[in-house]
């Protein structure tokens, strides 16, 4: 079978299944409509379950990765990491504050954003990301602002060269699209440079679409046409793409960013 069922709660419990299959050790169970809990701690599926809609034919498969990666994450969260090997993997996530219905904010490193929206900062390593705790950073020393800090000067250096589309629409709207694909295109957001790089290409200010964690879309901010026009499919996006962030636009300023309500 590689094909996972579409139905949520037939898809719950057949990734439930699977976990007792490859992980007889692993206590877990049922705790609602996609969520399980996972040795004692939520789980939600809702990101599993986009990503398994977006290529059914390999269902069971990214299923089965998804959970190894899982929980080698864990395993290695757990482990001593010395700051001096972990400082140039330091790379920061935008996430919605939502994201605290499954992990502990009291136990995660984290900074507040615009838009509903929180920065959280993981470990980048070669098949996943481990988020950064807050003990963790006792132990290492530093402060939150210090973590912030290495994390934009490692995410401005981890693709220094990035691919930009431009596209013009008839109206005269413009956008601007990044797309590495590379877990950190929604991220680049919060890179310092980024009013000076795109200023140029929309006369000044500019919109920021960052629907789901792998999709960066810089826009104008005028005409309406457009922006509306594009605001509809952000939306769609939001609500269909794996690991999903805000349909909410960021204003980019040279001041830096802002949430669009509050603009």
């Amino acid at each position: 079978m590689t094909h996972m069922p579409r139905e949520p709660e037939a898809f719950c419990e057949q990734v439930v299944y699977i976990l007792r299959r490859h992980f007889p050790d692993r206590e877990v169970h049922l705790a609602g409509p996609m969520d399980i809990y996972l040795d004692g701690r939520h789980l939600g599926l809702n990101n599993l379950y986009r990503m398994v809609n977006s290529d059914p034919g390999r269902g069971v498969e990214i299923v089965e990765d998804f959970l190894e990666q899982l929980l080698e994450g864990d395993d290695i969260s757990q482990m001593p990491m010395p700051f001096s090997i972990t400082k140039s993997r330091i790379m920061p996530r935008i996430q919605p504050a939502s994201i605290f219905e499954q992990l502990d904010a009291e136990q995660v490193a984290y900074s507040p954003f615009v838009n509903d929206t929180v920065i959280l900062y993981v470990i980048d390593m070669p098949k996943m990301t481990v988020s950064i705790t807050v003990e963790q950073m006792i132990r290492w020393g530093i402060d939150i602002d210090e973590i912030d800090r290495i994390a934009r000067e490692n995410l401005a250096v981890y693709q220094p060269k990035l691919k930009l589309q431009i596209v013009e629409g008839d109206d005269g709207g413009r956008a601007a699209i990044f797309n590495m694909q590379d877990g950190y295109d929604a991220a680049r957001l919060l890179l310092d440079s980024l009013w000076t790089k795109l200023a140029p290409e929309f006369k000044g200010n500019f919109y920021v679409a960052a629907p789901a964690r792998d999709m960066f879309l810089a826009i104008s901010c005028g005409p309406d046409s457009f922006v509306e026009k594009l605001q509809g499919r952000i939306d769609l996006d939001y609500k269909r793409l794996p690991y999903p962030i805000s349909s909410d636009l960021f204003l980019v300023t040279q001041d830096g960013v802002a949430g669009t309500k509050a603009a």
